[in-house]
């Protein structure tokens, strides 16, 4: 009799392989953007297994963080790059050689971690809410000072990027980015 995967298993190798292959397309495009939006896709294949494992709070948040980080980076390529948007061929691959020993030797000695080493055993049972226990582990009575913090260094980052780059790449040309010359609003500046 065939044994049939649950749904559970079959999402969590769809997963697996997607992170893999996310992963390696990151190293494998040839611009900036795609290898960011690439790296997004292989970090929430890599965060669905923890829906999957009943820690939706954890899952959602690193979904979240994650598609917040790249969107950021992708921003700031479009707007601060010379190449427009990110999107001009490039390697993406810098010191290939010693990257790739680094990677293997890090697999090696990852891979040896989890197969030699004695893991406790679990004592008593889990709590009722895992969410909430993880959340109370990690933040304690913090919480609110984490979530103040958060938000000043969300807005220092919005206003150091206002602050160091009033202009934006464009601002020389105005509405029509074919014009040539540039009509500099800064005299002196453009060509």
């Amino acid at each position: 009799m065939a044994v049939v995967p649950s749904f559970a298993a079959v999402i969590f190798w769809v997963c697996a392989v997607g992170a893999v292959v996310t992963g390696i397309a990151v190293f494998r495009v040839d611009s900036m953007a795609r290898a960011t939006f690439a790296l997004l896709a292989s970090f929430v294949f890599a965060a669905i297994p923890l829906l999957l494992l009943g820690l939706s709070y954890l899952g959602v948040l690193v979904i979240l963080m994650m598609i917040m980080e790249m969107v950021v980076m992708a921003v700031f390529m479009i707007m601060l790059m010379m190449n427009p948007a990110g999107l001009m061929p490039m390697t993406m691959v810098h010191n290939q050689r010693g990257s790739l020993v680094i990677a293997v030797g890090t697999f090696v000695v990852l891979a040896a971690g989890v197969l030699l080493v004695d893991w406790p055993q679990r004592h008593g049972e889990p709590p009722a809410d895992p969410t909430f226990a993880l959340g109370e582990a990690l933040m304690g009575s913090h919480m609110l000072v984490m979530l103040v913090v958060g938000l000043g260094l969300f807005a220092t980052i919005v206003s150091a990027v206002v602050l160091a780059h009033p202009r934006g790449r464009y601002d020389r040309f105005g509405d029509d980015l074919s014009r040539r010359p540039s009509d500099d609003p800064i005299r002196g500046v453009g060509r």
